[in-house]
């Protein structure tokens, strides 16, 4: 099976396959009868460890594919004349990571950590193609949070400061809630790799989340301040869990 031979419907959507994988996956964690037996296409089932890159190689296969990388391949090569394809690639790759979050861990196998802070690293390659200022400063924070939730602080602190230096030096470019999320990846990549300064720098975050003109965008960033992991602050956060950040859908 190839992504030369696929079983799409016409009016098929890309996004509604990702949905369907993060179903599948949630079906199978709470153990919801059929969803194992329906996994079990890809082979042996490990209910508590079944992922999201699982159940997409589940989708696909039940898409005549033999990976979920051609199943994205096949969307992209539909009408590459009407559409920009660096922008497609980039909006994709930030989707993909949107999925791929919920899993990622320091303990993840190597090969996925690459893969996922790969993707980051390859978004941000699209959008400096296809993007603006914006986009660039939020697929630097897309690699920071990666590399965060991968366990390679030192990854991040190369790039979380990328994001307030070009809100520096664009600043009619971005949104008062860029500010605070660069704020905030700051904070968290100093928690991260135990600089003194760390717990200032988080209460400079919340100080510009308190300051956001937008209710909804405001509840966006406060969410991701409330959430772990913040490392050697962690007594000062009250949940964990993958919450996206800025990015471009």
């Amino acid at each position: 099976m190839t992504s030369t031979t696929p079983n799409l419907p016409a009016q098929a959507d890309l996004g509604q396959l990702r949905t369907q994988a993060k179903d599948l996956r949630l079906a199978v964690r709470l153990g919801k009868p059929g969803a194992a037996e329906r996994a079990a296409r890809t082979g042996p089932v490990d209910i508590g460890r079944f992922s999201i890159g699982d159940a997409q190689r589940v989708i696909a296969l039940e898409h005549g594919f033999a990976r979920w990388q051609d199943v994205v391949s096949a969307f992209g090569s539909r009408r590459p004349r009407e559409r920009d394809l660096h922008r497609w690639f980039a909006v994709e790759l930030n989707n993909a990571l949107g999925d791929l979050l919920f899993d990622l861990t320091p303990g993840t196998p190597r090969a996925e950590q690459d893969r996922a802070l790969y993707q980051a690293y390859a978004a941000c390659y699209h959008w400096l193609e296809a993007g603006t200022p914006a986009n660039h400063g939020r697929a630097e924070y897309t690699i920071a949070q990666t590399a965060l939730a991968i366990g390679r602080p030192e990854t991040a602190a190369r790039h979380a400061p990328r994001y307030a230096e070009l809100i520096a030096a664009h600043p009619g470019e971005f949104a008062d809630w860029d500010i605070a999320f660069a704020a905030e990846i700051r904070a968290r990549t100093a928690a991260a790799g135990g600089a003194p300064d760390a717990g200032e720098l988080k209460a400079r975050a919340q100080y510009l989340t308190d300051r956001i003109a937008d209710r909804d965008a405001r509840e966006v960033v406060q969410d991701r301040l409330d959430r772990g992991p913040w490392f050697t602050l962690e007594g000062n956060s009250a949940t964990s869990g993958p919450v996206p950040g800025p990015t471009e859908r």
